[in-house]
């Protein structure tokens, strides 16, 4: 009756392309169902007696069914142990590859070691075939059919250990595609895809056996060259910017020109993890697009860069910790009438306490912006500036705000929500922004003035003069004062340039109905030769430093404290 269950079940696998066997391991002997005829069709009988002989034909490694069952270290408790293993056959070298899943169990003898197994082998080509495609769709870039970023940094992290195992050297590079953006704008993304790929392909052509290319990130690629020298790794950058730049890219809208700029870097030399050998890589390839598009320049140590991080790693410690503990503060610098010399408004300046000192704003706001810190700063400016209105009810106050400010949601919810509580103190609020911003984004700025000023704040453009921005814009932006910048004001008395430059200001500021302040004013003849060409107010030197201080507090100061009351405009 076993017997003829046995003849049945084999019968039920040869059916399904299934082969049962059993496998004396002591003798090394095989013995196979019916539906091995299927299953291993082809393959003669002397190669599918032994184990032996049939491992001879396993791939890629020959020892994959031995080593799943000797080297299993879970033991027998008498009804065998489980195992599976999945391999390529070929019944010969020219024969295609045939995946098998094998599944069974081994048992054990007296010494517990495995003596026999029996399982079930099955085909599973369309299973492996599907499995590789998406690994190589994990480690490929769909675009260019090279490496994607993740398998680029494992490859390069294998380059390293490599080159440190063997005491060897490479390259590893940084290409960009230069101005891939009026690519996309002129001719749309499909096109700019185009481009990437030719690229590709052409730096592709361009490498040794050996070499590995991969999609860094959108319009750059990674080239990994081995057994390079620093003078080797110049010359291939010259070969790769020679084959971008000298022959146009064909696509389906026309020729489009390119070049590529390349940052690179010597490994292990000056650099040993992959972190560290991508971002210093990116460094000398946006030293090469500063100095000029088309170009390549190389990671070298440089003394200066290196203190100059850690002093923003320190710097930034600093900042953010000033903040945490409430030391950024602000100092007033005031802004008189320059006819009468009452004090009109006062202009907010960050300073930060610092081992019993003040940092001055232009020692804070630089590096803060420089750093990315520059939004918490003017948070706390905003901050600050709206709670010294709401306790002063009569003193007018002016702040600046850095550029990315200006589209800052939450610098927005922050104010309005403090302007619809109390809209007594918009009236005394004046935010200053900068004609280099103003000009950048006119339209952005434009948004920003128009919404401010429905809450009651006026607007000044600061350093008026510095970005030469036309009157045109400035009635496009419909601001209230313009801020003469100082470079042009401090030697006013001694310059005739300078003399035209500022009176010509003043003029057209005055014919289309803006007040004017003059800053970085020194001395008396300068304040005098504005108040005598019609300038409204003026700041600086000769007028008083900024102080943290609050100039209009103090039973002795009535005058000041009635000035400050008055209208700006």
């Amino acid at each position: 009756m076993a017997s003829s269950d046995s003849l049945q079940t084999d019968h039920i696998l040869a059916s399904v392309e299934h082969a049962g066997f059993d496998w004396d391991i002591t003798a090394d002997v095989l013995r196979w169902g019916a539906g091995v005829k299927t299953l291993l069709s082809g393959f003669p009988p002397d190669k599918l007696a032994s184990g032996t002989e049939f491992a001879k034909h396993i791939e890629p490694a020959s020892s994959a069914r031995v080593d799943a069952i000797m080297n299993s270290s879970a033991p027998d408790k008498g009804d065998g142990v489980p195992y599976r293993v999945e391999y390529g056959v070929r019944r010969a070298a020219s024969a295609p590859m045939l995946w098998i899943e094998e599944t069974g169990r081994w048992f054990a003898g007296a010494d517990g070691r495995p003596v026999r197994a029996q399982g079930v082998m099955r085909a599973i080509n369309e299973r492996h075939a599907r499995d590789e495609q998406l690994m190589r769709l994990s480690q490929q870039d769909p675009l260019t059919g090279e490496h994607n970023r993740t398998r680029l940094i494992a490859a390069l992290a294998e380059a390293i250990e490599e080159a440190q195992r063997f005491r060897s050297s490479f390259a590893f590079m940084v290409v960009a595609i230069d101005r891939l953006a009026r690519v996309n704008d002129a001719f749309g993304f499909d096109v700019a895809d185009e481009v990437i790929r030719e690229v590709a392909d052409r730096l592709r052509a361009r490498l040794r056996g050996g070499d590995v290319l991969g999609r860094f990130s959108g319009n750059k690629l990674g080239l990994i060259l081995k057994n390079c020298t620093a003078d080797q790794m110049r010359l291939a950058a010259e070969r790769f910017l020679a084959g971008i730049r000298d022959d146009v890219v064909p696509t389906k809208s026309g020729p489009v020109s390119v070049t590529v700029s390349i940052g690179g870097i010597n490994v292990p030399r000056h650099a040993r993890t992959a972190d560290d050998v991508a971002s210093r890589a990116q460094e000398a390839l946006e030293a090469a697009k500063a100095r000029r598009a088309g170009s390549f320049m190389t990671w070298l140590p440089n003394v200066e860069r290196d203190a100059q991080r850690r002093v923003n790693i320190r710097v930034t410690d600093e900042i953010v910790t000033a903040l945490n503990d409430r030391r950024l503060v602000i100092a007033f610098e005031p802004v008189v009438k320059a006819d009468t010399r009452e004090a009109a408004f006062y202009e907010c300046l960050v300073r930060m306490r610092h081992d019993g000192g003040l940092i001055l704003a232009p020692d804070v706001v630089p590096v803060a912006e420089r750093l990315g810190l520059i939004r918490l700063v003017d948070h706390r400016v905003l901050e600050l500036v709206l709670a010294e209105l709401a306790t002063s009810p009569t003193v007018q106050l002016s702040l600046n705000i850095s550029p990315d400010t200006t589209t800052d949601p939450d610098w927005w919810s922050s104010i309005e929500s403090c302007l619809r509580a109390s809209p007594s103190i918009a009236q005394r609020l004046i935010v200053e922004i900068t004609e280099t911003v103003a000009i950048r984004d006119i339209d952005d700025v434009r948004t920003f003035v128009t919404r401010l000023k429905n809450h009651g704040c006026r607007i000044a453009i600061d350093d008026f003069g510095a970005g030469y921005t036309s009157f045109r814009n400035l009635r496009k932006l419909g601001v209230d004062i313009v801020k003469i910048d100082g470079a042009f004001v401090q030697n006013v008395a001694r310059s005739s340039d300078d003399r035209a430059f500022v009176q010509t200001l003043i003029d057209l500021s005055r014919r289309l109905e803006l007040k004017t302040v003059a800053e970085w004013v020194q001395d008396a003849e300068a304040a005098n030769l504005l108040r005598d060409w019609g300038c409204d107010y003026i700041q600086g030197r000769f007028i008083g430093l900024a102080t943290d201080e609050r100039p209009w507090v103090g039973t002795n100061d009535d005058s000041a404290r009635k000035a400050a009351a008055h209208s700006v405009v």
